[in-house]
């Protein structure tokens, strides 16, 4: 088992879940508890959940399976970050911040995967 608050991935995560929250404020009303909104604030949440609770588990293969999941919903993010960008609901700048926030978390995420096996 990994002490998962210790994992710098999984802080990085978790500042990424507070971006997408603060970004998502910022959408129109009519899209705050609209599909990109909620369906981005759940997917951000995901990874760091997905991290935590591979981390708990007792094997290495375990734990992998946990990471490619934070790595599916990063993937997902992204796209739903793009998306809210062409759709006009964010601003360039909140869009540059997530995608490198994602890119970034995701080789850190290969890293540690890379050290599991």
């Amino acid at each position: 088992m990994h002490k998962y608050k210790e994992l710098k991935v999984w802080k990085k995560a978790m500042d990424l879940v507070e971006e997408v929250y603060s970004a998502v404020k910022k959408f129109p009303d009519d899209e705050k508890f609209g599909l990109t909104s909620s369906q981005m604030k759940r997917c951000s949440t995901s990874i760091p959940s997905n991290i935590a609770e591979g981390a708990g588990r007792n094997t290495g293969k375990d734990f992998n399976r946990f990471l490619d999941m934070a790595v599916g919903s990063l993937f997902e993010l992204e796209t739903q970050t793009l998306l809210s960008a062409r759709l006009g609901f964010m601003p360039n700048e909140n869009q540059e911040v997530i995608l490198k926030q994602i890119s970034e978390i995701h080789l850190m995420t290969i890293g540690l995967k890379k050290s599991l096996v």
